[in-house]
């Protein structure tokens, strides 16, 4: 076969190969010519691209039915597992740092995921415009704590809530009154005028699922300010959603109601807030001082980014897989939620890259703004763009960066469920042990209410909120290979979805 005949990826082996053998040819001239330092730098770049841009010979034709889908998933899975190449890009992800909507890491991290995609030979890549809020933090955060008899302020570690107030300029120093629920708060009545609520109430540890945990305790940090607020309040401290007890504060988003005064709102870390409530127990007078530099400044412009391997019969049928470009500013996003960015851009670079050829078209969505609202996935679904198009499936991957273990499908139509669940014994050998109703997202909501099915990876998220916006979200919280696996499950079962329709 002539060198022009080869495929794509095998063309691009080849050269690769005649440059190593080059390298090597420099090596052994090293004593004359000095240029072996340089020779062997170049051959250690060259097999880092090697191996995160080529994959081997393409298949050599399309395969279908339980057989051919089986051997298509094993040599994902191979060429998956050898590279990881998913951490590659989520490295090059957050190493922009934060990615707080509206800010200049967001905008820079929109620019890397359309030229990664734009270098991984995607079509249509894209950026389509979303009007975004702009929250900044500020440089002053911090509080403290003055009790009866204590020697004197204690430092609380404290981060404000997304999109909250600040405090004046000067602080804001009140006492404290502790709940753990909206109902206990209503039943103190003037109690709380002019006074700190500090809403406590835990994550329930006795909870199976860690979502249901987080869902059930999270109401009092996005609505805690418009219920202390309603009471009298000036301030809101919130204990931060996590199992864990240490000295890390999770921010996170929160609201106002247009018929409450807005007052500033901050979670202060689960071991002070532990702290709070011991001093609180001994029943002299309790006294935060919280000072916040927070604010909202208008809005901006900022995009989703799209790219895609276009289907070969059915091109406006669209199997959508995605994540979530923006971020929390405590930490860089690994988790939540570069690790989805990062899946997403592995899972096309691994059915590009074996030669696959789709039916259906497989697009990559990153999405912009899901922590502060979802406007990115609402813009996606009204965009003129979609006219024309049928979005069949939609994969948004949410849920940190860990070992995939099950598949949530079909949300509340049951045919479409069994359909996929149909697919099982495939992804069996990749760790899917069920595969049960479910499945949806933020980003990908409006899709679902339009009638496209959703489809979610579930992974093993138990040590998620340990560090869930926080600044313990960074990239060595993520394994390499864990997040692997949902790279080659998301790319197995999107292709298998091309091909086949729900």
């Amino acid at each position: 076969m002539r060198k022009a005949d080869l495929p794509k990826p095998c063309r691009a082996f080849g050269l690769h190969v005649s440059r190593l053998r080059a390298v090597k040819r420099e090596d052994k001239d090293e004593p004359r010519s000095g240029r072996g330092p340089a020779g062997r730098a170049a051959a250690r770049s060259t097999a880092a691209l090697m191996v995160l841009f080529t994959l081997g010979p393409a298949l050599p034709r399309q395969e279908k039915g339980p057989d051919g889908y089986r051997m298509v998933t094993e040599r994902v899975r191979q060429a998956g597992l050898e590279s990881e190449g998913a951490y590659e890009f989520l490295r090059r992800i957050t190493e922009i740092g934060p990615r707080l909507t509206g800010s200049s890491g967001a905008a820079a991290a929109v620019e890397l995921t359309r030229r990664m995609m734009t270098d991984l030979g995607l079509s249509n890549v894209h950026l389509e415009a979303v009007v975004v809020g702009r929250w900044e933090r500020g440089a002053e955060e911090r509080a403290s704590v003055a009790a009866a008899g204590a020697a004197g302020p204690v430092s609380l570690s404290v981060c404000a809530l997304g999109g909250s107030v600040r405090t004046p300029p000067s602080g804001l120093t009140a006492p404290v009154i502790e709940v753990e629920s909206f109902a206990k708060l209503a039943r103190l009545g003037p109690a709380a005028r002019g006074k700190i609520v500090f809403f406590n109430r835990p994550m329930d540890r006795r909870m199976t699922d860690p979502f249901a945990a987080y869902g059930a305790a999270a109401d009092q940090r996005v609505l805690g300010a418009v219920e202390a607020a309603r009471a009298g309040a000036v301030a809101a401290l919130v204990r931060s959603l996590t199992f864990r007890v240490d000295k890390h504060p999770h921010t996170g988003l929160m609201t106002y109601a247009p018929d409450v005064p807005k007052i500033p709102a901050a979670a202060v870390a689960t071991a002070d807030a532990d702290l709070l409530s011991a001093l609180l127990e001994t029943g002299g007078p309790v006294v935060v001082r919280l000072e916040m530099s927070c604010g909202t400044f208008g809005t901006a412009t900022s995009a989703n980014v799209v790219g895609e391997i276009t289907g070969a019969e059915r091109p406006g049928e669209i199997v959508l897989v995605g994540g979530h470009l923006d971020s929390w500013d405590l930490g860089t996003g690994a988790h939540d939620d570069g690790a989805g960015c990062a899946a997403t851009l592995e899972a096309l670079r691994l059915i590009k890259g074996l030669g696959l050829k789709p039916r259906r078209t497989i697009r990559a969505v990153m999405f912009m703004d899901e922590e502060f609202g979802g406007t990115g996935g609402r813009f996606y679904a009204e965009d003129e763009r979609r006219r024309g198009e049928r979005h069949i499936v939609a994969m948004e991957s949410d849920r940190g960066g860990f070992l995939p273990v099950g598949i949530a499908a079909g949300g509340a139509d049951a045919g479409a469920l069994r359909k996929i669940r149909a697919w099982q014994g495939l992804l069996e050998p990749l760790g899917i042990s069920w595969i049960g109703p479910g499945g949806g997202g933020v980003d990908v909501g409006p899709l679902i209410q339009r009638g496209t099915v959703p489809v979610s990876v579930i992974p093993n998220a138990q040590t998620y909120f340990d560090v869930h916006h926080s600044g313990l979200d960074v990239l060595s919280a993520v394994n390499p290979r864990e997040l692997e696996f949902q790279a080659v499950i998301l790319a197995a079962l999107a292709y298998v979805l091309a091909q086949e329709g729900v």
